[in-house]
């Protein structure tokens, strides 16, 4: 046991060295990840409320950042710092975590710098194209926002950033390494969903349960309420959980999206525009 704790006390050592505080103007305290020696770091979109933020890393100096790309959609941000040789964290694959799996986060909550907390995989999408959130169950709070979830080897396998029903959701590591690459994500709707059993009266065998709607997200703007069993994107219905995300990601910015559901017994539709990648609505 000895032997376990002083190798995942390394661990977090070292990911500590690879976590930087975000101050922004007079908002501060957020936390980010040094992705790239070269300076870039991986922070939530929400966390950078300027073009030109301030970064704070672990050996107390403060550099100046560019924020390069920021999609609220996804709530991913980049940022760029004049520096080479940067402790960057090791990045591990989203796509092969298990429920069950312990992890760790990093981050700056309530103003203490590097603090460590653990937890487990609640859940994971088994579909490695989807969008969708890693579930963990771990102790979030503010300050964790744009901090790593991390295995047990240190490596970064998503970033933290939101708390829903009382579990930690973090972004999955793949996602960003696709925002790097590409410059955008797909689109997010920011519900929690239940697959439920429904009856033959509606044409369908499966639907997704709202459980929870994300403030500020799609789902929020297109009104979808909590209650509400989504049963189809543009009339074709659902197999599994996991069939919505990979719907969403035939999508693009500036196309219309249809959703089928069942409110209060009724049929009906919701419509969502795919905003574009800054976050505004295309028009």
């Amino acid at each position: 046991m000895t032997t376990l704790n002083d190798e995942l006390a390394s661990v977090a050592a070292a990911l500590s060295r690879s976590t930087v505080q975000i101050q922004d103007r007079r908002f501060g305290g957020d936390s980010g990840v040094i992705w790239q020696a070269d300076g870039v770091i991986i922070t939530n979109a929400h966390v950078v409320r300027s073009d030109r933020p301030t970064v704070k890393l672990a050996d107390n100096r403060v550099l100046d950042a560019v924020c390069t790309n920021r999609d609220r959609l996804q709530d991913l941000a980049v940022l760029k710092v004049d520096a080479t040789d940067l402790p960057a964290a090791p990045i591990g694959d989203s796509d092969t975590l298990r429920v069950g799996q312990m992890v760790f986060a990093v981050g700056n909550p309530l103003g203490i710098t590097n603090a460590l907390t653990t937890g487990i995989i609640h859940a994971v999408n088994p579909k490695k194209q989807s969008g969708t959130w890693i579930q963990a169950d771990i102790r979030l709070n503010a300050g964790n926002s744009g901090g790593a979830l991390a295995d047990t080897q240190g490596k970064v396998i998503g970033i933290n950033t939101a708390i829903a029903g009382g579990l930690g959701l973090a972004i999955p590591s793949n996602i960003v390494e696709r925002f790097l690459q590409r410059g955008t994500v797909k689109p997010y709707l920011g519900v929690t969903l239940q697959p439920v059993a429904i009856g033959r009266r509606y044409r369908r065998r499966l639907g997704l349960l709202i459980l929870e709607v994300q403030a500020g997200s799609l789902a929020e703007s297109a009104g979808l309420l909590t209650g509400d069993v989504l049963t189809g994107v543009a009339g074709r219905g659902f197999a599994d959980i996991s069939d919505l995300a990979e719907a969403l990601w035939q999508f693009s910015p500036g196309d219309l999206l249809q959703l089928n559901l069942i409110r209060a017994g009724k049929s009906a539709i919701a419509q969502i525009q795919i905003p574009d990648k800054s976050g505004a609505a295309a028009a």
